[in-house]
């Protein structure tokens, strides 16, 4: 009898591991400041979560202008450095998320894109945007470098 009803339990269980291995998050990066971003103490952080073949990612950041729009996006490794963040790579524009901070500098940046797209990206980061479409403004004013790949 035992037996029995061990059997129906470990079913359950294991079907609710494969659910949770098909929502795999990537563990939080941090967001440090990048040169472009000058007197503005930036910081936050960027979770990526996988949800079939879509990376959803969410960016947390204070300390930047207020009531200013932002624009974050991936970003290919270049070669100006061997830091992600200052290499110079190229945006992956499908990627971009924009969005404005409130009065206290504060914003939450969510978006989601096919993980094919950003598969080789090297580093996240936020620019100041021009206005509500996006188009940057600056080099970047805060930047994580990780790894897309990381994501099951």
């Amino acid at each position: 009898m035992k037996n029995i009803l061990i059997l129906p339990a470990m079913a359950l269980a294991l079907s609710s591991c494969s659910m949770m291995a098909g929502n795999m998050m990537m563990k939080p990066y941090t967001l440090t400041k990048q040169p472009a971003g000058m007197a503005l103490a930036s910081s936050g952080t960027v979770e990526s979560k996988m949800s079939g073949t879509m990376v959803m990612t969410t960016a947390k950041v204070t300390g930047l202008a207020p009531s200013t729009y932002y624009v974050a996006h991936y970003h290919l490794m270049g070669t100006k450095s061997a830091d992600p963040c200052a290499s110079g790579g190229d945006a992956i524009l499908a990627s971009k998320i924009v969005g404005q901070t409130d009065a206290a500098g504060m914003v939450t940046l969510s978006g989601s894109v096919q993980k094919s797209v950003i598969m080789d990206a090297k580093y996240f980061n936020i620019h100041t945007a021009k206005g509500a479409d996006g188009t940057p403004a600056d080099a970047g004013v805060t930047c994580t470098s990780l790894d897309v790949a990381m994501l099951k």
